[in-house]
């Protein structure tokens, strides 16, 4: 595990305003990770932004300890080296077994800012895929993403059906309260997994919705599942319909709705706006000048808080499953490790054991005949591996604890007195 770093920021100890100044357009993602996979000489890496985390993982090549890479990661992202300490301040950086359990709270939305909901692992899913689809993403991240899906996975039927509200849920209900007895229609902006959930938690209350995406197409299928009407960005922006709410949930690091936009929409209503944009899909200021109504990540965040308590109580579970797959993990990716090692420490024992045994033949058991060679030969070798076979077991279960450096260090030194038992015997 020690190959395995993560580096980023999130609601938990910056604003969102940090987070979103670390975000990187969708389009920008694969140029940005290929000059920090060069910086860092990582072999694989993936980068997860939603709003309100940005995350970078990343898998050393040829064995090495993952590095502290706090400032390789500020400039990847930022555009610009970090000053003053910015690195270390604003940015989390997790190395070894802490990453991978980084990585398994993350999946199962123990991190999240609503304990427990589910997006998160779809959002995950879909950057691994990014990964894959890039090439950087290779058999070890492959396996911990696998594992840590697998976890989310778990966690939904720990959970007993019982489905954790997201900040999608905590939406909705903010629109269905501001709809109220008199009912309207609501517009849902960008395809993702938080409009999904509002689109579904709408639809069930039979709110009527416009589903919009920067392409109409985009916006058809998510139309259809919700018995919606599907509507173009641009569209939206020139001829808005009479909506009642407008929730924003799109990448980019533009507003989709300018001053312009924002007046047409007033003109025709006085919609409540729910911006999940990292950075803000609507500009809080410009909102305030057309006297609309926002709520942004820092409100909706807020209110989950207050729900924080109760879901990790809920949880406590999951958090014991986590471990004890750390453990099984731990214990397999030590093994893998170390396997090729550990037999080529057993043929050692072999070698010096049959070179042993082929000086003595060839002096003072030079009389033997041929069968009794053969029978000597094959004692010779069982003996060696019996003899193996207690140091290489507990090598195995210290693979496990101990650090790489000395095992490393162990390795070196057998290999040095295999050489020298091997220039003794001949």
């Amino acid at each position: 595990m020690h190959q395995i770093g993560v580096v980023g920021l999130s609601y938990r100890h910056v604003g969102v305003e940090e987070v979103a100044r670390f975000a990187v357009p969708r389009a920008e993602i694969g140029a940005r990770l290929a000059q920090l996979r060069a910086r860092l000489g990582a072999a694989e890496i993936l980068y997860l932004g939603t709003c309100n985390r940005v995350e970078v993982v990343f898998a050393t090549e040829d064995g090495a300890a993952a590095p502290d890479a706090r400032a390789a990661v500020f400039e990847a992202l930022r555009g610009r080296g970090a000053q003053d300490g910015e690195a270390s301040r604003l940015l989390r950086a997790w190395t070894g077994e802490a990453a991978v359990e980084h990585l398994f709270l993350l999946a199962c939305g123990l991190d999240s800012a609503q304990t427990g909901e589910q997006e998160i692992a779809a959002q995950l899913r879909g950057a691994w895929e990014d990964a894959r689809a890039g090439g950087s993403s290779g058999p070890l991240l492959d396996r911990l993403l696998g594992e840590a899906l697998g976890m989310a996975r778990r966690v939904q039927r720990l959970s007993g059906g019982v489905r954790a509200p997201s900040l999608g849920d905590l939406a909705s209900e903010q629109v269905l309260r501001h709809l109220g007895a008199g009912g309207g229609q609501v517009a849902l902006v960008g395809i993702s997994p938080m409009t999904r959930r509002c689109a579904l938690r709408l639809h069930q209350a039979r709110v009527p919705l416009f589903i919009v995406n920067r392409s109409r197409a985009g916006a058809e299928e998510l139309a259809a599942a919700v018995q919606g009407t599907a509507l173009a960005l641009e569209d939206f922006r020139r001829d808005p319909p009479a909506c009642a709410a407008v929730v924003l949930a799109a990448g980019g690091g533009e507003p989709l709705l300018d001053a312009l936009a924002l007046a047409r929409l007033r003109a025709v209503a006085a919609p409540l706006l729910i911006d999940f944009g990292v950075p803000p899909n609507v500009d809080p200021e410009a909102a305030q000048r057309a006297g609309l109504a926002r709520t942004g990540m820092n409100e909706l965040i807020e209110a989950a808080q207050r729900r924080r308590l109760g879901e990790l109580m809920r949880l406590a579970p999951v958090r014991a499953a986590i471990d004890e797959r750390l453990a099984h993990l731990r214990a397999e990716l030590a093994t893998r490790a170390f396997g090729p090692r550990l037999a080529d420490l057993r043929d050692s024992f072999e070698q010096i054991a049959a070179a042993e045994v082929a000086r003595a033949l060839a002096h003072e058991l030079s009389t033997l005949d041929g069968e009794e060679r053969g029978r000597l030969e094959r004692l010779a070798c069982t003996v060696a591996r019996r003899l193996a076979h207690l140091p290489l077991a507990g090598l195995r279960a210290a693979a496990v604890h101990a650090d790489a450096d000395a095992l490393e260090a162990f390795f070196s030194a057998a290999k040095a007195a295999g050489r020298g038992e091997t220039d003794k015997v001949r």
